[in-house]
């Protein structure tokens, strides 16, 4: 993407930890500014206080939904249609949405149809659909960062198909003739179809995660480019 992107934020405040923002912040500040800041909810609700003590810290503007009827919210519908009216009306490169709520899946969608890049943040209990969704999607309560650690980490991670998929199949697509693939080719082909960020399975570095998982093996060219190799297509 190009530096200085336009960015929109939305956040769905029943949905999202206060806590976060500047985390959130930070990590949209990689990939431009952030010219819209909106955070969506009932503010009567004692639930959101938390937000509403960051808003004016963070320059977020609050929208107020009502609860219009018991059971309901009428927050997500509020969220949604802003969101197209950015998409029709501002010029904006990035969609970000803060929310642990699948129901913005399909505005994902639209929204990736429309050629915006789409950030999602929320907690590890946000449904798949939605995470995967996103052009990339980070956890708010993520497990502890691991740093070139020679062990692997608490979780097996060997054990997620999915994520060992997308691996094998990165290198795949980049791979020379010998099965060597550079580690940079491999993490742009990720990112070009998947929501991944390695962070979300407690690495910081694209590196770390492969270095931790003895499916792969890993070298070092002269020009200190790093290569990945899978283990099973190793001649």
């Amino acid at each position: 993407m190009k530096d200085k992107d336009k960015i929109a934020l939305f956040i769905d405040a029943d949905n999202a930890p206060a806590k976060k923002i500047d985390k959130i912040l930070s990590e949209l500040a990689r990939y431009g500014v952030v010219n819209i800041r909106k955070a969506y909810g009932n503010w009567k609700n004692a639930c959101i206080k938390p937000w509403e003590d960051v808003l004016h810290e963070f320059a977020i503007q609050p929208i107020q939904q009502f609860d219009l009827t018991k059971g309901k919210n009428a927050t997500d519908m509020a969220l949604v249609i802003d969101v197209m009216d950015v998409l029709y009306t501002k010029e904006v490169d990035v969609i970000c949405l803060v929310s642990s709520d699948c129901d913005f899946t399909p505005l994902v969608t639209r929204a990736l149809a429309d050629g915006k890049f789409v950030i999602g943040f929320g907690e590890r209990k946000t449904p798949a659909a939605f995470v995967n969704s996103c052009s990339r999607f980070l956890f708010l309560d993520e497990e502890p960062v691991q740093v070139n650690t020679p062990e692997p980490p608490p979780k097996n991670i060997k054990s997620d198909s999915r994520l060992m998929n997308l691996l094998r199949q990165a290198i795949e697509a980049v791979e020379e003739d010998d099965g060597w693939a550079r580690l940079g080719p491999i993490g742009s082909h990720i990112s070009n179809h998947a929501s991944f960020d390695q962070r979300n399975y407690g690495f910081k570095k694209l590196s770390d995660l492969f270095a931790a998982i003895d499916l792969f093996e890993m070298k070092k060219s002269h020009s200190s480019q790093l290569w990945v190799r899978d283990r099973k297509r190793a001649k």
